[in-house]
């Protein structure tokens, strides 16, 4: 599972998800990359099962980059905890995606594979993406 090796602060506020991707919103890596259409935190599970997913279909073929880490702890307070006592410890870690974001990478495979992989990959996640060439994008 993605994690920080360490952190300058343990707790983190939360702040909003405004706007759209400036930096990783162009295929830097490989051919075809996967897009996030949404705003959203993507936990640690997530990108692994994505990752799990993608890696399965291609075979072990190709190559894969993970555009994306979970560099923000998600804090949470025990269940049936009354309120106040300070904010809760951290549960797991969480990345900012936005509109725009290149979250996952792929090179070495045929563009119908590529595809399907992610395809396969985005029904792991909790928001709707969009498969890119690099062509596409630049």
């Amino acid at each position: 599972m993605l994690s920080p090796k360490r952190t300058k602060y343990r707790k983190r506020q939360r702040g909003r998800l405004r706007g759209t991707a400036h930096r990783g919103n162009t295929i830097a890596y490989g051919d075809y990359g996967l897009v996030s259409l949404e705003n959203k935190w993507i936990t640690n599970r997530q990108i692994e099962a994505a990752r799990i997913a993608m890696t399965r279909h291609i075979k072990r073929g190709g190559k894969v980059w993970i555009r994306i880490f979970p560099d923000i702890p998600y804090t949470k307070k025990p269940a049936e905890t009354r309120m106040g006592k300070g904010k809760g410890n951290p549960e797991y870690w969480v990345a900012e995606v936005k509109p725009g974001s290149v979250m996952f990478e792929m090179a070495g495979v045929s563009r119908e594979l590529a595809e399907e992989a992610m395809r396969l990959a985005g029904n792991k996640l909790p928001i709707k993406v969009k498969f890119v060439e690099r062509r596409s994008l630049d």
